[in-house]
Protein backbone atom coordinates (compact mmCIF):
# COMPACT_ATOMS: atom_id res chain seq x y z
CA UNK A 1 0.00 0.00 0.00
CA UNK A 2 2.91 2.37 0.69
CA UNK A 3 4.21 1.79 -2.84
CA UNK A 4 0.76 2.24 -4.35
CA UNK A 5 0.27 5.45 -2.38
CA UNK A 6 3.56 6.81 -3.70
CA UNK A 7 2.31 6.18 -7.24
CA UNK A 8 -0.94 7.95 -6.35
CA UNK A 9 0.95 10.98 -5.01
CA UNK A 10 2.81 11.17 -8.31
CA UNK A 11 -0.41 10.68 -10.30
CA UNK A 12 -3.27 11.90 -8.07
CA UNK A 13 -6.06 11.27 -10.55
CA UNK A 14 -7.87 7.94 -10.55
CA UNK A 15 -10.25 6.61 -13.19
CA UNK A 16 -12.25 3.41 -13.37
CA UNK A 17 -13.65 3.94 -16.87
CA UNK A 18 -11.45 4.20 -19.97
CA UNK A 19 -14.05 6.46 -21.59
CA UNK A 20 -13.20 9.19 -19.06
CA UNK A 21 -9.46 8.55 -18.97
CA UNK A 22 -6.92 11.38 -19.31
CA UNK A 23 -3.17 11.18 -19.78
CA UNK A 24 -1.48 10.68 -16.42
CA UNK A 25 -4.37 8.92 -14.69
CA UNK A 26 -4.14 5.76 -12.62
CA UNK A 27 -6.57 3.14 -13.95
CA UNK A 28 -8.26 0.84 -11.43
CA UNK A 29 -9.72 -2.17 -13.26
CA UNK A 30 -12.92 -2.72 -11.32
CA UNK A 31 -15.23 -5.65 -11.98
CA UNK A 32 -18.99 -5.95 -11.86
CA UNK A 33 -21.73 -8.44 -12.78
CA UNK A 34 -21.66 -7.35 -16.42
CA UNK A 35 -18.14 -6.04 -16.97
CA UNK A 36 -14.49 -6.78 -16.23
CA UNK A 37 -12.22 -3.76 -16.07
CA UNK A 38 -9.18 -6.03 -16.29
CA UNK A 39 -9.96 -6.53 -19.97
CA UNK A 40 -9.46 -2.79 -20.55
CA UNK A 41 -6.09 -2.45 -18.81
CA UNK A 42 -4.03 -2.49 -22.02
CA UNK A 43 -6.43 -0.02 -23.63
CA UNK A 44 -6.11 2.29 -20.60
CA UNK A 45 -2.31 2.25 -20.81
CA UNK A 46 -2.44 2.97 -24.53
CA UNK A 47 -4.72 5.93 -23.82
CA UNK A 48 -2.18 7.48 -21.45
CA UNK A 49 -2.74 5.92 -18.04
CA UNK A 50 0.50 5.83 -16.09
CA UNK A 51 -0.37 2.52 -14.42
CA UNK A 52 -3.21 0.01 -14.47
CA UNK A 53 -4.13 -1.82 -11.27
CA UNK A 54 -5.54 -5.30 -12.05
CA UNK A 55 -6.46 -8.42 -10.09
CA UNK A 56 -6.26 -11.12 -12.79
CA UNK A 57 -2.79 -12.37 -13.81
CA UNK A 58 -3.64 -12.87 -17.46
CA UNK A 59 -4.07 -9.11 -17.85
CA UNK A 60 -0.58 -8.18 -16.67
CA UNK A 61 0.99 -6.11 -19.42
CA UNK A 62 4.56 -5.14 -18.68
CA UNK A 63 5.92 -3.05 -15.83
CA UNK A 64 3.02 -0.56 -15.86
CA UNK A 65 0.42 -3.04 -14.66
CA UNK A 66 0.21 -3.76 -10.95
CA UNK A 67 -1.35 -6.99 -9.70
CA UNK A 68 -3.36 -6.84 -6.46
CA UNK A 69 -5.58 -9.40 -4.77
CA UNK A 70 -8.76 -7.35 -5.31
CA UNK A 71 -8.94 -4.02 -7.12
CA UNK A 72 -11.95 -2.62 -5.23
CA UNK A 73 -10.45 -3.50 -1.84
CA UNK A 74 -7.17 -1.90 -2.89
CA UNK A 75 -9.00 1.27 -3.95
CA UNK A 76 -10.72 1.43 -0.55
CA UNK A 77 -7.48 0.75 1.34
CA UNK A 78 -5.76 3.47 -0.68
CA UNK A 79 -8.56 5.87 0.28
CA UNK A 80 -8.11 4.96 3.95
CA UNK A 81 -4.35 5.52 3.69
CA UNK A 82 -4.96 8.94 2.13
CA UNK A 83 -7.63 9.80 4.70
CA UNK A 84 -5.21 9.08 7.54
CA UNK A 85 -2.84 11.79 6.29
CA UNK A 86 -5.44 14.47 7.20
CA UNK A 87 -6.21 15.94 10.60
CA UNK A 88 -9.34 17.82 9.60
CA UNK A 89 -13.07 17.26 10.19
CA UNK A 90 -14.66 14.64 7.93
CA UNK A 91 -18.44 14.98 8.09
CA UNK A 92 -20.41 11.93 6.89
CA UNK A 93 -24.07 12.20 5.91
CA UNK A 94 -26.56 9.36 5.48
CA UNK A 95 -30.32 8.92 5.77
CA UNK A 96 -33.37 7.67 3.88
CA UNK A 97 -34.30 11.02 2.32
CA UNK A 98 -32.66 14.37 1.71
CA UNK A 99 -29.02 13.37 2.15
CA UNK A 100 -27.85 14.75 -1.20
CA UNK A 101 -29.70 18.06 -0.74
CA UNK A 102 -28.37 18.31 2.82
CA UNK A 103 -24.85 17.54 1.61
CA UNK A 104 -25.07 20.20 -1.10
CA UNK A 105 -26.43 22.82 1.30
CA UNK A 106 -23.75 22.07 3.88
CA UNK A 107 -21.02 22.19 1.25
CA UNK A 108 -22.34 25.53 0.04
CA UNK A 109 -22.29 26.92 3.58
CA UNK A 110 -18.87 25.55 4.56
CA UNK A 111 -17.30 26.64 1.27
CA UNK A 112 -18.16 30.24 2.07
CA UNK A 113 -15.39 30.20 4.67
CA UNK A 114 -13.33 27.01 4.33
CA UNK A 115 -11.71 25.01 1.55
CA UNK A 116 -14.21 22.15 1.50
CA UNK A 117 -14.30 18.98 -0.58
CA UNK A 118 -17.43 16.91 -1.02
CA UNK A 119 -19.06 14.04 -2.88
CA UNK A 120 -19.76 14.88 -6.50
CA UNK A 121 -23.37 14.21 -7.47
CA UNK A 122 -24.49 11.05 -5.74
CA UNK A 123 -21.21 9.07 -5.84
CA UNK A 124 -22.09 7.70 -2.43
CA UNK A 125 -21.37 3.97 -2.72
CA UNK A 126 -18.45 1.56 -2.30
CA UNK A 127 -16.75 3.00 -5.39
CA UNK A 128 -17.82 6.64 -5.22
CA UNK A 129 -16.85 7.18 -1.58
CA UNK A 130 -13.19 6.09 -1.91
CA UNK A 131 -12.89 8.07 -5.15
CA UNK A 132 -14.26 11.13 -3.33
CA UNK A 133 -11.75 10.72 -0.49
CA UNK A 134 -8.91 10.41 -3.00
CA UNK A 135 -9.96 13.71 -4.57
CA UNK A 136 -9.39 15.58 -1.29
CA UNK A 137 -6.27 17.73 -1.75
CA UNK A 138 -3.70 18.96 0.74
CA UNK A 139 -5.37 22.38 0.98
CA UNK A 140 -8.54 20.84 2.44
CA UNK A 141 -9.91 22.29 5.67
CA UNK A 142 -13.12 20.22 5.73
CA UNK A 143 -14.58 17.25 3.85
CA UNK A 144 -18.25 16.28 3.48
CA UNK A 145 -18.93 12.69 2.46
CA UNK A 146 -22.35 11.33 1.48
CA UNK A 147 -23.07 7.67 2.26
CA UNK A 148 -25.87 5.73 0.61
CA UNK A 149 -26.78 2.20 1.66
CA UNK A 150 -29.32 -0.50 0.89
CA UNK A 151 -28.28 -3.26 3.31
CA UNK A 152 -26.88 -3.79 6.79
CA UNK A 153 -23.14 -3.37 7.46
CA UNK A 154 -22.72 -1.13 4.39
CA UNK A 155 -22.37 2.15 6.31
CA UNK A 156 -20.11 0.37 8.78
CA UNK A 157 -17.81 -0.64 5.92
CA UNK A 158 -17.68 2.93 4.58
CA UNK A 159 -16.72 4.26 8.00
CA UNK A 160 -13.63 2.00 8.06
CA UNK A 161 -11.96 4.08 5.35
CA UNK A 162 -13.79 7.40 5.65
CA UNK A 163 -13.05 7.63 9.39
CA UNK A 164 -15.69 10.35 9.95
CA UNK A 165 -15.23 12.69 12.89
CA UNK A 166 -18.73 14.18 12.54
CA UNK A 167 -21.99 12.69 11.34
CA UNK A 168 -25.57 13.41 10.30
CA UNK A 169 -28.46 11.02 9.76
CA UNK A 170 -31.07 13.11 7.97
CA UNK A 171 -33.98 10.78 8.78
CA UNK A 172 -35.03 7.13 8.68
CA UNK A 173 -37.92 6.01 6.51
CA UNK A 174 -39.21 3.21 4.30
CA UNK A 175 -36.36 3.08 1.81
CA UNK A 176 -34.54 0.03 0.41
CA UNK A 177 -36.76 -2.32 2.42
CA UNK A 178 -35.82 -5.13 0.05
CA UNK A 179 -32.23 -4.99 1.29
CA UNK A 180 -32.73 -3.87 4.90
CA UNK A 181 -35.70 -6.17 5.50
CA UNK A 182 -37.77 -3.73 7.57
CA UNK A 183 -37.89 -0.17 8.85
CA UNK A 184 -36.05 -1.40 11.94
CA UNK A 185 -33.37 -2.75 9.60
CA UNK A 186 -33.10 0.69 7.97
CA UNK A 187 -32.72 2.25 11.41
CA UNK A 188 -29.99 -0.19 12.38
CA UNK A 189 -28.18 0.21 9.06
CA UNK A 190 -28.20 4.00 9.06
CA UNK A 191 -27.36 3.95 12.78
CA UNK A 192 -24.03 2.33 11.95
CA UNK A 193 -22.74 5.85 11.28
CA UNK A 194 -23.57 7.00 14.80
CA UNK A 195 -22.11 3.74 16.18
CA UNK A 196 -18.78 4.65 14.59
CA UNK A 197 -18.95 8.25 15.81
CA UNK A 198 -19.74 7.07 19.35
CA UNK A 199 -16.84 4.61 19.37
CA UNK A 200 -14.39 7.26 18.18
CA UNK A 201 -15.72 10.09 20.39
CA UNK A 202 -16.86 12.28 17.55
CA UNK A 203 -19.75 14.73 17.20
CA UNK A 204 -23.15 14.31 15.56
CA UNK A 205 -25.76 16.79 14.39
CA UNK A 206 -29.25 15.62 15.33
CA UNK A 207 -32.71 16.69 14.18
CA UNK A 208 -34.11 16.72 17.72
CA UNK A 209 -37.74 16.53 16.55
CA UNK A 210 -37.17 12.88 15.63
CA UNK A 211 -37.27 10.68 18.71
CA UNK A 212 -35.53 7.81 16.90
CA UNK A 213 -32.54 10.06 16.16
CA UNK A 214 -32.42 11.17 19.77
CA UNK A 215 -32.23 7.51 20.76
CA UNK A 216 -29.55 6.70 18.17
CA UNK A 217 -27.42 9.63 19.41
CA UNK A 218 -27.39 8.36 23.00
CA UNK A 219 -24.01 8.89 24.69
CA UNK A 220 -22.59 10.88 21.76
CA UNK A 221 -21.65 14.55 21.75
CA UNK A 222 -24.73 15.91 19.94
CA UNK A 223 -25.40 19.30 18.38
CA UNK A 224 -29.18 19.64 18.30
CA UNK A 225 -31.37 21.38 15.73
CA UNK A 226 -35.11 21.29 15.20
CA UNK A 227 -38.36 23.21 15.27
CA UNK A 228 -38.68 23.42 19.07
CA UNK A 229 -35.42 22.49 20.76
CA UNK A 230 -31.72 22.79 19.96
CA UNK A 231 -28.80 25.10 19.49
CA UNK A 232 -30.50 26.02 16.20
CA UNK A 233 -34.28 26.10 15.86
CA UNK A 234 -36.42 27.26 13.00
CA UNK A 235 -39.79 26.97 11.31
CA UNK A 236 -41.39 27.34 7.92
CA UNK A 237 -42.17 30.99 7.31
CA UNK A 238 -43.42 30.64 3.74
CA UNK A 239 -43.74 27.89 1.14
CA UNK A 240 -45.18 29.53 -1.97
CA UNK A 241 -43.65 27.89 -3.94
CA UNK A 242 -40.15 28.25 -2.48
CA UNK A 243 -39.34 27.48 1.12
CA UNK A 244 -38.45 30.37 3.40
CA UNK A 245 -37.18 29.56 6.89
CA UNK A 246 -37.50 31.65 10.02
CA UNK A 247 -34.61 30.97 12.40
CA UNK A 248 -36.01 31.27 15.93
CA UNK A 249 -32.94 30.36 18.02
CA UNK A 250 -29.16 30.40 17.65
CA UNK A 251 -28.42 32.74 14.76
CA UNK A 252 -28.26 36.51 14.37
CA UNK A 253 -30.04 36.18 11.02
CA UNK A 254 -33.77 35.52 11.28
CA UNK A 255 -35.11 34.86 7.77
CA UNK A 256 -33.42 32.70 5.14
CA UNK A 257 -34.93 32.19 1.72
CA UNK A 258 -34.20 29.17 -0.48
CA UNK A 259 -34.70 27.99 -4.03
CA UNK A 260 -36.04 24.68 -2.70
CA UNK A 261 -39.62 23.51 -3.10
CA UNK A 262 -41.32 21.74 -0.22
CA UNK A 263 -41.69 22.09 3.54
CA UNK A 264 -39.96 18.71 3.84
CA UNK A 265 -36.70 20.54 3.08
CA UNK A 266 -36.87 22.40 6.41
CA UNK A 267 -34.72 19.80 8.27
CA UNK A 268 -32.15 19.92 5.45
CA UNK A 269 -31.85 23.69 5.74
CA UNK A 270 -31.68 23.57 9.54
CA UNK A 271 -28.90 20.96 9.31
CA UNK A 272 -26.86 23.27 7.07
CA UNK A 273 -27.42 26.20 9.43
CA UNK A 274 -26.44 24.04 12.40
CA UNK A 275 -23.22 22.82 10.79
CA UNK A 276 -22.29 26.32 9.65
CA UNK A 277 -22.93 27.75 13.10
CA UNK A 278 -20.91 24.96 14.76
CA UNK A 279 -17.93 25.76 12.53
CA UNK A 280 -18.28 29.46 13.44
CA UNK A 281 -19.44 30.76 10.07
CA UNK A 282 -21.17 34.15 10.45
CA UNK A 283 -24.95 34.20 10.13
CA UNK A 284 -24.96 36.50 7.10
CA UNK A 285 -22.55 34.16 5.28
CA UNK A 286 -24.76 31.15 6.10
CA UNK A 287 -27.81 33.02 4.82
CA UNK A 288 -26.10 34.10 1.59
CA UNK A 289 -24.82 30.58 0.91
CA UNK A 290 -28.20 28.88 1.40
CA UNK A 291 -30.05 31.49 -0.64
CA UNK A 292 -27.55 31.07 -3.49
CA UNK A 293 -27.97 27.29 -3.67
CA UNK A 294 -29.84 26.15 -6.78
CA UNK A 295 -31.10 22.55 -6.74
CA UNK A 296 -30.35 20.37 -9.75
CA UNK A 297 -30.49 16.74 -10.86
CA UNK A 298 -34.28 16.56 -10.46
CA UNK A 299 -34.23 17.21 -6.71
CA UNK A 300 -36.91 19.65 -5.50
CA UNK A 301 -36.43 21.64 -8.70
CA UNK A 302 -38.90 24.23 -9.90
CA UNK A 303 -39.14 24.18 -13.69
CA UNK A 304 -41.23 26.80 -15.48
CA UNK A 305 -42.69 25.94 -18.88
CA UNK A 306 -44.72 28.83 -20.21
CA UNK A 307 -47.36 29.59 -17.61
CA UNK A 308 -46.94 26.17 -15.94
CA UNK A 309 -44.93 25.50 -12.81
CA UNK A 310 -43.46 22.02 -12.54
CA UNK A 311 -41.93 20.55 -9.40
CA UNK A 312 -39.38 18.02 -10.65
CA UNK A 313 -38.47 15.74 -7.76
CA UNK A 314 -37.75 12.63 -9.77
CA UNK A 315 -34.29 11.58 -8.70
CA UNK A 316 -35.61 9.01 -6.26
CA UNK A 317 -38.68 7.99 -4.31
CA UNK A 318 -39.71 5.81 -1.40
CA UNK A 319 -42.93 5.73 0.64
CA UNK A 320 -41.68 8.36 3.10
CA UNK A 321 -40.51 10.91 0.53
CA UNK A 322 -43.48 10.24 -1.74
CA UNK A 323 -46.00 10.94 1.01
CA UNK A 324 -44.21 14.14 2.02
CA UNK A 325 -44.08 15.40 -1.56
CA UNK A 326 -47.76 14.69 -2.20
CA UNK A 327 -48.86 16.34 1.04
CA UNK A 328 -46.73 19.41 0.35
CA UNK A 329 -48.06 19.69 -3.22
CA UNK A 330 -51.66 19.25 -2.10
CA UNK A 331 -51.40 22.31 0.14
CA UNK A 332 -49.74 24.66 -2.35
CA UNK A 333 -52.00 27.57 -3.45
CA UNK A 334 -52.57 26.42 -7.02
CA UNK A 335 -55.96 25.59 -8.57
CA UNK A 336 -55.01 23.32 -11.48
CA UNK A 337 -52.85 20.53 -10.05
CA UNK A 338 -51.53 17.53 -11.98
CA UNK A 339 -49.91 14.68 -10.09
CA UNK A 340 -47.52 12.41 -12.02
CA UNK A 341 -46.06 9.62 -9.90
CA UNK A 342 -43.65 6.85 -10.91
CA UNK A 343 -43.33 3.48 -9.21
CA UNK A 344 -41.16 3.03 -6.11
CA UNK A 345 -38.34 0.48 -6.30
CA UNK A 346 -36.58 -1.84 -3.82
CA UNK A 347 -39.51 -2.27 -1.44
CA UNK A 348 -39.50 -6.07 -1.48
CA UNK A 349 -42.53 -7.86 -0.05
CA UNK A 350 -44.10 -4.56 1.09
CA UNK A 351 -44.14 -3.02 -2.39
CA UNK A 352 -47.80 -3.64 -3.29
CA UNK A 353 -48.98 -2.50 0.12
CA UNK A 354 -46.92 0.70 -0.03
CA UNK A 355 -48.10 1.57 -3.55
CA UNK A 356 -51.70 1.02 -2.44
CA UNK A 357 -51.12 3.33 0.54
CA UNK A 358 -49.89 6.07 -1.82
CA UNK A 359 -53.01 5.69 -3.96
CA UNK A 360 -55.18 6.00 -0.85
CA UNK A 361 -53.34 9.17 0.13
CA UNK A 362 -53.78 10.61 -3.37
CA UNK A 363 -57.53 9.95 -3.22
CA UNK A 364 -57.92 12.29 -0.24
CA UNK A 365 -57.20 15.40 -2.32
CA UNK A 366 -58.76 16.98 -5.42
CA UNK A 367 -56.59 16.94 -8.54
CA UNK A 368 -57.14 17.93 -12.14
CA UNK A 369 -55.27 14.81 -13.28
CA UNK A 370 -53.47 11.92 -11.60
CA UNK A 371 -51.04 9.93 -13.72
CA UNK A 372 -49.37 6.77 -12.38
CA UNK A 373 -46.36 5.37 -14.20
CA UNK A 374 -44.71 1.95 -14.15
CA UNK A 375 -43.60 -0.28 -11.32
CA UNK A 376 -46.18 -1.62 -8.90
CA UNK A 377 -48.60 1.19 -9.65
CA UNK A 378 -49.52 -1.12 -12.54
CA UNK A 379 -50.19 -4.03 -10.18
CA UNK A 380 -52.61 -2.46 -7.66
CA UNK A 381 -56.23 -1.43 -8.26
CA UNK A 382 -57.02 2.24 -8.89
CA UNK A 383 -59.16 4.41 -11.13
CA UNK A 384 -56.44 6.78 -12.32
CA UNK A 385 -54.84 7.07 -15.73
CA UNK A 386 -51.68 4.96 -15.91
CA UNK A 387 -48.82 4.34 -18.33
CA UNK A 388 -46.22 1.62 -18.60
CA UNK A 389 -43.27 4.02 -18.77
CA UNK A 390 -42.30 7.68 -18.62
CA UNK A 391 -42.01 8.00 -22.41
CA UNK A 392 -45.72 7.19 -22.78
CA UNK A 393 -46.55 9.56 -19.94
CA UNK A 394 -44.49 12.26 -21.65
CA UNK A 395 -46.51 11.86 -24.84
CA UNK A 396 -49.74 12.31 -22.87
CA UNK A 397 -48.29 15.34 -21.06
CA UNK A 398 -47.34 17.12 -24.29
CA UNK A 399 -50.76 16.48 -25.81
CA UNK A 400 -52.55 18.31 -22.97
CA UNK A 401 -51.23 21.78 -23.89
CA UNK A 402 -51.50 22.79 -20.25
CA UNK A 403 -51.62 26.43 -19.14
CA UNK A 404 -51.55 27.99 -15.66
CA UNK A 405 -51.10 24.58 -14.07
CA UNK A 406 -48.93 23.15 -11.32
CA UNK A 407 -47.38 19.72 -11.85
CA UNK A 408 -45.57 17.39 -9.45
CA UNK A 409 -43.33 14.79 -11.10
CA UNK A 410 -41.88 12.21 -8.73
CA UNK A 411 -40.71 8.59 -8.92
CA UNK A 412 -37.83 6.20 -8.39
CA UNK A 413 -34.68 6.57 -10.45
CA UNK A 414 -35.44 3.43 -12.44
CA UNK A 415 -38.66 4.97 -13.81
CA UNK A 416 -36.81 8.05 -15.12
CA UNK A 417 -39.73 10.40 -14.65
CA UNK A 418 -37.67 13.37 -15.83
CA UNK A 419 -38.13 12.04 -19.39
CA UNK A 420 -41.69 13.36 -19.23
CA UNK A 421 -40.24 16.83 -19.82
CA UNK A 422 -38.02 15.87 -22.76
Amino acid sequence: MEDLYELYLENPSIKTDTRNLAVGDLFFALKGPNFNGNAFATQALAAGATYAIVDEKEYLDGHRTILVEDVLTSLQQLARHHRQTFNIPFLAITGSNGKTTTKELIHQVLSSTYKTYTTRGNLNNQIGIPLTILEVKRDAELAVIEMGANHLKEIESYCRYTLPTHGIITNIGKAHLEGFGSTEGVRKGKGELFDHIREHRGTVFVMWDYEYLRELSHEIDAIKYGTKEGQITGMVKRNDPYLEVEVTTGLDVKNIGTQLVGEYNLPNVLAAISVGNYFKIPGDAIKAAIEAYTPSNSRSQMVERGTNKIILDAYNANPSSMKSAIDNFAHLPCVEKILMLGGMAELGAESLQEHQAIIEQVSRFPWKHVILVGGDFLAVPHSYLSFTNSAEAGTWFRQQNLTNSCVLIKGSRSIRMEKILE
